[in-house]
């Protein structure tokens, strides 16, 4: 059995981080969604994995080589356009060859992995299974209506009203009946080759496609919300760990791992929390909830449900909360100005200010 794990797309709802990042390396607990992902597939003995990559694919290579680290064998297949997730099965044709493969999309983050899954696909083999998880909107995902007794009886791509709250979760298995699916579906009115219609396509053959219905944790890592509370969500399972160097007018306090490397002076570490090797928080509060990445420096500041990438520096702001900070970047106070309104009005405009 094959992975075929999709790294393409743009990441428009993380921008402007993804400007300058593919979206998949963005990291959770200072590791990248990707990896989480990888090792899932590894511990459910999957080792052969194609993977789809796009304009970020350079960055993808560089940070995931050959897949060893993983203990994978990761072959690069390159996608022109992000054409939709039926496209990319398409292209992968010559690499999945007739062998069975789980589809992972790249920037999903699900608690507990995937080896049950992959044990009752291997021990069924329908032509398709998916996973479903209740949402709140389901407008945002592709959508499964279900029979009474649990079957599969359609599929729809964001619809605008939905029949269930039932989403699908990014993983799908599949047989190589997938393949004739894919080829015959056409683009969406988002111009795109859907794996709804291609899954849809095989349910109208009435071909046996089966659902999961998962109740633990999963999010789509597409936009800064979603990044913060899977980052939650990682850093209460870890364990604490004071592997660098804090001094005595300083206090860490419950689950909060210092990686080797990274100093505290005179601040206060409130876990779960992890601060990355090299960085150095001195004067300062980091508050539950917070990942600070690799050779950052905290000054005078607080910083508390965060994620902060590698080599920024945050210097006598105040309080952060709920914050995304990229790599590289430098956060100080504004300079002192006298307080004042500036305003550019239209006629008749009217306005109320608050002095």
């Amino acid at each position: 059995m094959k992975a075929l794990v999709l790294s393409g797309g743009a990441g428009t709802r993380l921008r402007p981080i993804t400007h300058t990042s593919a979206k998949q390396l963005v990291p959770v607990a200072n590791k990248a969604v990707l990896f989480y992902g990888l090792e899932s597939l590894a511990e459910a003995g999957i080792t052969e994995v194609g993977m789809i990559v796009g304009d970020t694919a350079e960055e993808i290579e560089e940070a995931v080589g050959d897949g060893s680290r993983f203990g994978l064998r990761v072959t690069y297949i390159p996608q022109e356009r992000p054409l939709g997730l039926a496209h990319a099965v398409l292209i992968a044709r010559e690499y999945l060859g007739d062998d069975d493969f789980v589809m992972y999309l790249g920037d999903n983050f699900i608690v507990g992995g995937i080896t049950d899954l992959v044990a009752e696909f291997r021990a069924h083999r329908p032509d398709a299974q998916i996973l479903l998880t209740q949402v709140a909107d389901p407008r945002a995902f592709g959508v499964a209506e279900l029979s009474p007794d649990g079957q599969v009886l359609g599929l729809e791509e964001k619809p605008q009203h939905p029949k269930s709250d039932l989403a699908l979760v990014g993983v799908y298995l599949f047989t190589p009946a997938i393949h004739e699916a894919v080829r015959a579906v056409k683009p969406s009115w988002r111009g795109e080759l859907e794996i709804t219609h291609a899954i849809q396509h095989l349910i109208d053959l009435r071909a046996d496609v089966r659902c999961t219905v998962i109740k633990g944790y999963w999010k789509d890592t597409g936009n800064v919300g979603d990044m913060l509370e899977v980052n939650r969500t990682v850093l209460e399972a870890m364990e604490r760990r004071i592997d660098g160097d804090v001094d005595d007018a300083s206090e860490t306090i419950g689950r909060v791992v210092v990686e080797k490397g990274a100093r505290i002076v005179n601040s206060r570490i409130v876990g779960p929390a992890v601060i990355g090797a090299g960085s150095v928080v001195s004067d300062s509060y980091v508050g539950p909830f917070t990942s600070v990445a690799e050779n950052c420096r905290i000054t005078d500041s607080e910083v508390e449900f965060s994620i902060v990438l590698r080599e920024a520096s945050i210097h006598g702001v105040g309080r952060i909360e709920a914050s995304l900070i990229g790599r590289h970047v430098e956060v100080t106070p504004a300079p002192s100005v006298p307080s004042a309104h500036r305003l550019v009005l239209g006629d008749h405009s009217k306005v109320q200010i608050h002095s």
